[in-house]
């Protein structure tokens, strides 16, 4: 099957809540929850695509007829394309009943490796959840990165221990998932992080850690000094906080305070592979998809996975070419902070690139 045959396909096999729309911009979901949607007013995950599609980028094309190289380099690692897998969970909730996060993560998880690229996994009230995940990341040689909630320390540290003998790649904690109230309500529950416990947890782990979550300088600050090897830009789809920013807005700032301190990732309303080409313009090492994933797996498994890829990052191999002047180079810091300006205009006051 096709892209469109793929999706159409997901529309019944997915539901109620999720419309396997052809265009995931968060206007079918609102502040449907459960279901994909963002947390009241119900529009952060709008205005996270949004303000993705008020970026423009110029085209240079007299240039070298040459393909662009989309590879890129994470914790001693070399992936097919800037594009990981952002983590999700309760799926059985919120997007259908056809797969619960088990069995789920058992199909991205190599369905990812096997493209080249590495998908983070979801954590939940049930620890078989990451349990699992970390299994299947180990039949493939480790690769993987389990997304731990924010508890408290001596359930984290049990969680720890598991990829710390499975030899997992790297490990993430979501951190602004101390703000879900089905987690406050839980013992133990999810809480927010001080640099100090951030370090210990970090220190922790035999691994590479990304703190996701991040959407302001300081919080960007704080996570470095925390040791965080990544941060991940990102307002959780709006599913936290409402009235929050969008991460193409937190963007730039953040890269400007820390870039070359850590690996920078930026998540939300990221949906074509132009956008991921706008994300590294701006000073993104690499970028996270999350919810237009989950209708192909749905209704195709890997394959539904290997052709929604394929359609990503053809595009982002086509505007490599037609939107750098032809050096076909986009990742590893080869669009710096001062090339910028000839790649990308903005009508955000917030990102503007000039």
């Amino acid at each position: 099957m096709d892209y469109n045959e793929i999706l159409a396909s997901a529309r019944g096999q997915i539901g109620p809540h999720c419309k396997a729309c052809p265009v995931c911009n968060g206007r079918a979901c609102g502040n449907i929850m459960p279901g994909p949607g963002s947390k009241a007013v119900g529009d952060t995950a709008i205005r996270n695509y949004n303000k993705w599609a008020d970026i423009r980028v110029n085209m240079d094309t007299l240039c070298p007829n040459a393909q662009a190289d989309t590879s890129f380099e994470c914790f001693g690692k070399t992936f097919s394309a800037p594009i990981f897998i952002a983590p999700l969970g309760a799926l059985s909730m919120h997007y259908g009943d056809k797969h619960n996060d088990i069995s789920y993560n058992r199909i991205l998880v190599p369905a990812a490796a096997n493209y080249g690229i590495c998908a983070l996994t979801g954590d939940g009230v049930d620890p078989a959840v990451m349990q699992n995940a970390a299994k299947d990341m180990a039949a493939i040689g480790g690769m993987g990165i389990p997304t731990i909630k924010p508890w408290n320390r001596e359930f984290v540290f049990e969680k720890l221990d598991i990829l710390n003998e499975l030899g997992i790649f790297a490990a993430a904690m979501d951190v602004d998932g101390a703000g879900l109230p089905f987690l406050k309500a839980m013992n133990p529950n999810a809480g927010s992080k001080s640099v100090e416990e951030m370090r210990e947890i970090i220190n922790y782990a035999k691994m590479p850690f990304m703190i996701k979550g991040i959407m302001t300088v300081k919080g960007a600050e704080k996570a470095v000094e925390a040791g965080a090897s990544a941060i991940v830009v990102s307002n959780h789809g709006g599913r936290v906080q409402g009235n929050v920013p969008s991460t193409a807005e937190a963007l730039p700032e953040i890269v400007e305070a820390v870039k070359g301190k850590v690996k920078i990732f930026v998540d939300g309303g990221i949906r074509s592979g132009v956008d991921v080409f706008k994300a590294i313009a701006l000073g993104a090492d690499a970028v996270l998809i999350g919810r237009p994933v989950v209708p192909f797996i749905y209704a195709a498994g890997e394959e539904g996975f290997r052709v929604y890829m394929d359609k990503i990052v053809k595009e982002l191999r086509l505007g490599g070419q037609l939107l750098t002047g032809g050096s076909g180079l986009l990742t590893g810091g080869r669009i710096g902070l001062n090339d910028r300006g000839n790649l990308i205009q903005s009508h955000s006051n917030l990102c503007d690139c000039h």
